[in-house]
């Protein structure tokens, strides 16, 4: 079986404590993804300033309904998703059966409409 190219939790969190250049944070990223790992690319993504890989994870959310993932992105870049957005993340868990999900992205629907 061929060695993992992500790094252990331990390493992981030495990577994440210390400067690291935009081409080692994409290339982790990108192995985190390979392996399915979304959720711990995002850190590595938002180091290496891939927008492009970042949007693109962020509609993959939206569309398979990830509010778990979409939380992630937005706290993980700073920013803010609209209601509009957190609808179509509730939908579409709804839609896919995934219901403490789209319970998830209707309360942050909600907060963004209040």
């Amino acid at each position: 079986m061929a060695k993992s190219k992500i790094p252990n939790a331990l390493e992981r969190r030495h990577l994440m404590e210390r400067q690291l250049g935009s081409t080692q944070a994409l290339a982790i990223g990108e192995a985190y993804l390979a392996e399915g790992r979304s959720l711990d690319a995002v850190a590595f993504l938002v180091k290496a300033e891939a927008v492009s890989a970042l949007d693109a994870l962020t509609e993959e959310a939206v569309q398979n309904g990830d509010a778990f993932l979409l939380r992630n992105i937005a706290e993980t870049r700073g920013i803010e998703f609209d209601g509009a957005t957190w609808e179509r993340v509730a939908d579409a868990a709804s839609d896919a059966g995934k219901d403490l999900y789209a319970e998830l992205a209707r309360t942050q629907a909600q907060r963004c409409h209040d």
